[in-house]
């Protein structure tokens, strides 16, 4: 598994409903996660695309089927659609809540912390509090935060959501600068084709439930990329290509 982060082999979820029905929320998926990659996964409402990220974050488990990671499962951040940050904690308090809690607030970490809090924009913002923060600048202490004991994988169910159309292509390019500079591995949920296009190595189509993985598209665009590679042919043939896929 030199290059290979994460193999995800015929792993099945089936959950219980309150009616005593078991319901089939993933089926057979199937995924090698290549370290330093950018992997989005797109599909229709219900499709277990969240499910798929929380068996991932061992928030939960599969019914059946392996799951191989290079390192440790426990080495991974998790961003989710609501940055979550405590309200009563600062910026740099909250970012820097999980080293404490992990017991890993070294000095060297503590450096660390420093530059991804200049990395992501919000150098000058340590002694903000939420309440003082625009949308995109929560999310941005969000992927500090997820980032701050330096994880092997990145997991992001759809964290730009619940930003306007503005904020969202700037955290989109933000994502892109941070990615870029600490090499992580990262798989992002989205249901914007169009972010999924821009942001990925590779996009995952996902079946409506029960999930399992369609077709897996290639984004063979040139790196780094601008928000002009939106204007391109190659940009909206990969959209049209994901827009069919879906149905």
């Amino acid at each position: 598994m030199s290059s290979t982060a994460i193999r995800i082999e015929n792993v099945n979820k089936i959950y219980k409903a309150r009616d005593g029905r078991e319901v089939q929320a993933l089926t057979n998926i199937n995924l090698n996660v290549k370290k330093s990659e950018f992997i989005s996964i797109i599909g229709p409402s219900g499709c277990g695309k969240s499910t798929l990220l929380r068996i991932l974050a061992s928030l939960d488990k599969p019914t059946n089927g392996v799951i191989d990671w290079e390192n440790s499962a426990d080495n991974i951040g998790f961003v989710f659609q609501d940055a979550t940050l405590l309200p009563w904690k600062t910026v740099y308090q909250n970012v820097k809540f999980p080293l404490e809690v992990k017991k890993l607030a070294t000095k060297e970490n503590l450096a660390n912390l420093d530059k991804l809090l200049e990395l992501a924009g919000l150098k000058g913002f340590e002694k903000a509090y939420p309440r003082e923060l625009s949308g995109g600048m929560k999310q941005r202490a969000s992927i500090v935060r997820a980032l701050s004991y330096n994880p092997d994988v990145l997991l992001m169910d759809e964290p730009f959501g619940a930003l306007d159309a503005l904020t969202r292509d700037k955290m989109g390019l933000e994502l892109l600068r941070i990615w870029q500079e600490t090499k992580k591995t990262i798989l992002f949920v989205t249901h914007s084709i169009a972010e999924s296009v821009f942001l990925s190595d590779r996009v995952i189509v996902m079946s409506p439930r029960p999930g399992k993985i369609d077709e897996i598209i290639d984004i063979d665009l040139p790196r780094p990329r601008t928000v002009d590679v939106k204007e391109t042919p190659e940009f909206n043939q990969y959209v049209k290509k994901l827009r069919e896929v879906l149905g």
